[in-house]
């Protein structure tokens, strides 16, 4: 069973909208989460979907659902306080779903709309392989890491990738982590591949597409509405 759990539970600070969430900014009179979910939805190997969403906007979401027939989202659960916590309760609803089978989760976020079918499938083949997934593309600049004592590392950029999304797991697994996360009082990962690497998981790699960016200030938004006219084209003209 392969799972898709969605994490839409911020407030998009960043992107300086007053009226709603980033998630649930419109283009062309579509919401982006329901750009994200569509992706599942529309794959074939994808059984289930649960969407973390903030919870006073979870009518709206509702109601986005049904306009635009997506038909494999099986709960809505509220978001919590953190991301971390967002992305437990998402993970603790597919568990539900699941009921006993053995299931990966593709942990995603809702505004990520620019994923492939592609690399839905990578994911799955992936955690099949090794257990999990990391969906990554490779660091094109020079990345700094700061040592607690305030020096820099310098790691060589052919060996740096960036990590995006999905990030997938065995069911299980992930739980398990985040349940020993909890109980440690650790509540500050930044991502899955985090607490997953601090548990000591051994993490497999694919290369998603470069468009594949996290809509989180205008300038991104403004990319996704350019790369959407991009893929109406491809359609309408075949190139």
């Amino acid at each position: 069973m392969n799972i898709a759990v969605i994490f839409a539970g911020g407030s998009g600070s960043r992107m300086h909208t007053k009226s709603r969430p980033k998630q649930f900014l419109e283009l062309n009179g579509k919401p982006i989460i329901i750009y994200t979910l569509e992706l599942f939805d529309n794959h074939p190997m994808i059984d289930g979907i649960v969407v973390a969403c903030i919870e006073s906007w979870i009518p709206f979401l509702e109601k986005q659902i049904r306009k635009f027939e997506i038909n494999k989202v099986v709960r809505i659960v509220p978001g919590g306080q953190s991301g971390q916590e967002s992305i437990f309760k998402g993970l603790e609803a597919a568990e539900v779903y699941a009921a006993g089978q053995s299931a990966t989760v593709l942990i995603h976020d809702g505004v990520r709309p620019l994923i492939t079918e592609e690399t839905i499938t990578d994911n799955i083949r992936k955690v099949e392989e090794v257990g999990s997934c990391i969906t990554c593309v490779p660091a094109h600049e020079t990345v700094i890491v700061k040592n607690e004592d305030g020096t820099l590392n310098i790691p060589s950029r052919k060996d740096s990738l960036i990590a995006r999304a999905p990030q997938s797991f065995r069911l299980n697994e992930i739980l398990d982590v985040h349940r020993k996360a909890i109980a440690e009082g650790k509540t500050d990962f930044i991502d899955s591949c985090s607490i997953m690497s601090h548990y000591g998981y051994k993490l497999g790699t694919i290369f998603g597409p470069m468009e594949n960016i996290k809509i989180t200030t205008p300038t991104d938004f403004f990319v996704f509405k350019a790369m959407v006219e991009v893929h109406e084209n491809q359609q309408i003209f075949g190139f």
